[in-house]
């Protein structure tokens, strides 16, 4: 009897499981039309359909429950403040969030709002965390990778998260994005009462003249934060140093003398002044990731190279950036210093080469630029008496050219590496009479430095006790030298022309290469908008 309760139990059992593996199997199976319509909605990006796959195609914003409630309403209030962070209102379905979803009827146009109320947030969030833009579509100097995020993983963390936290987390938490943000709302405040008023009506002034004109540039000194409120009608020595700091955060010689370059910069007015904040504020986004407690910032618009230790300006020394001519200006983008280079080979570029050194060689039979020389395919130094130069054209020629190390060579004394497709570097030059220039625009695209020793003595100090031991012990073997960076230091070649210093001092600098006038153009085309904010 024992047997046969306990074998009657055990297919009780079993049909018990059977039915219920059944059961779920059957309400797996069973696809609603509401779940066929996000499927179908989400089918055209892979990143949402991969999301409600993974969830079994729930509700995250149209379901009854008071979260989908305030997922809607967070992401509304949301998209109605991001003008405060110069992105494209215009261009969020505003509307979408609010609709009603209990009055729509059709489970399957229910399923539709669904994925597009998800395809909205994710818009957004892409543009709040990394940019409206694409940098390289606007210009193809702007080679940086642009750290998107996981959609999948993004509305994944925003269905387990407090709304209005997780959207107030978005935006980047660097510093300069919250100083950028406060210096564009003080612009657009100061549009709002009618800008910095009206422009000195002069070509250039000198310190100890007056008249009208000289008041027209205190008041508007005034109006800029310059200096503070005077009654003085003469160009004195308050005035003179409100000259100064303004040359001084606008990258002109700050020799307190208001001449035509100061004058133009001076009488630009916040409507040309505010682009470049919406721009900054734009490519702060397209660098929002971490930059590495030590990082060197060469800042292209500033002609100037910074070690950075834990947000702080531990070095800085001029710079010369590539020249304004299209083939040879300095591209945009982040990679990682490995080592320096002591009394570097120049290995001239095929295509200076080509353009530059090759046709005068070959129509010379080799007798010019007898800095360089040739060298095959092995690395070995061909004589130039051994080359039948008339075989030749400036493209066909099988030799490279090399200039071995010496105080002239086109380097200098140091490079230092950030190994990159793009061949670029920092270097020294034995051209120093160009970083007195005020604009320093000059090179094929390498970063020149003006105090590259005392740069490496800076990079050294963190492996070595006696960084100017080491550094010129290498220096005065005259032999090249390769030095590894035992911590590698994360380099970022950036274009600001509106920045800020840690006091929150707003700066200008000018467009040199037009990037950021492109950059402007792309976002009005996506929909930000220049504002004043009166009241």
């Amino acid at each position: 009897m024992a047997n046969i309760l306990g074998f009657n139990r055990g297919i009780l059992i079993s049909a018990f499981m059977a039915l219920s593996l059944f059961v779920a199997h059957a309400a797996k199976a069973q696809v609603t039309p509401f779940m066929q319509a996000v499927a179908e909605s989400a089918a055209k990006h892979p990143e949402i359909a991969a999301f409600y796959k993974a969830n079994g195609y729930k509700p995250i914003w149209t379901g009854k429950s008071g979260k989908d409630k305030s997922r809607r309403a967070a992401l509304l209030s949301a998209l109605k403040a991001a003008g405060n962070h110069a992105l494209p209102v215009g261009a969020y379905d505003l509307d979408l969030l609010q609709v009603n979803p209990r009055k729509i009827k059709s489970k399957r146009e229910l399923g539709q709002v669904e994925v597009a109320l998800s395809k909205l947030f994710l818009d957004y969030a892409r543009d709040m965390q990394t940019g409206v833009l694409t940098p390289r579509r606007v210009d193809s100097g702007i080679v940086r990778a642009v750290p998107i995020r996981d959609g999948t993983k993004l509305l994944a963390a925003f269905y387990q998260s407090s709304p209005k936290g997780f959207l107030k987390s978005l935006p980047p938490k660097s510093p300069e994005y919250a100083r950028l943000l406060k210096a564009k709302l003080a612009l657009e405040k100061q549009l709002g009462k009618g800008g910095w008023g009206p422009k000195v009506p002069a070509k250039s002034l000198k310190p100890g003249e007056s008249g009208g004109a000289v008041v027209a540039m205190r008041n508007r000194l005034i109006a800029m934060g310059y200096m503070r409120r005077s009654a003085s009608q003469t160009y004195d020595a308050n005035l003179q140093k409100a000259v100064q700091l303004f040359q001084q955060e606008h990258g002109l010689s700050p020799d307190g003398v208001a001449g035509p370059g100061t004058m133009k910069e001076l009488n630009k007015q916040i409507e040309d002044r505010l682009p470049s904040v919406l721009v900054a504020i734009e490519r702060e986004r397209w660098m929002n990731m971490p930059r590495g407690k030590r990082h060197i910032w060469v800042n292209l618009t500033d002609f100037s190279a910074a070690i950075i230790d834990n947000g702080k300006v531990t070095f800085k020394t001029r710079s010369v950036i590539g020249h304004t001519d299209l083939d040879r200006r300095s591209p945009e983008f982040s990679d990682v210093m490995e080592y320096m280079e002591i009394n570097p080979n120049w290995n001239v570029p095929r295509s200076i080469a080509v353009k530059e050194y090759l046709p005068k060689m070959i129509a010379s039979g080799g007798g010019s630029a007898g800095h360089l020389q040739l060298v095959d395919s092995r690395g070995n130094v061909v004589s130039r008496g051994a080359v039948n130069w008339g075989a030749y054209t400036p493209k066909s020629f099988p030799f490279n050219l090399r200039q071995p190390p010496s105080r002239g060579n086109a380097l200098g004394l140091v490079k230092f590496m950030f190994p990159n497709k793009h061949n670029i570097y920092l270097h020294d030059t034995p051209a120093k009479s160009l970083f007195a220039r005020e604009t320093r625009a000059f090179s094929h695209g390498c970063i020149r430095l003006n105090d590259p020793f005392d740069f490496a003595y800076a990079i050294l100090a963190k492996q070595t006790k006696d960084p100017v031991g080491t550094f010129q012990g290498h220096l005065n073997s005259r032999r090249n030298t390769r030095i590894n960076i035992e911590q590698p230091i994360p380099v970022h070649l950036v274009y600001r022309t509106a920045f800020t210093t840690a006091k929150g001092r707003l700066n200008f600098r000018r467009d040199i290469y037009g990037r950021d006038a492109k950059i402007y153009k792309a976002l009005v085309n996506a929909g930000v908008v220049l504002r004043a904010v009166r009241g």
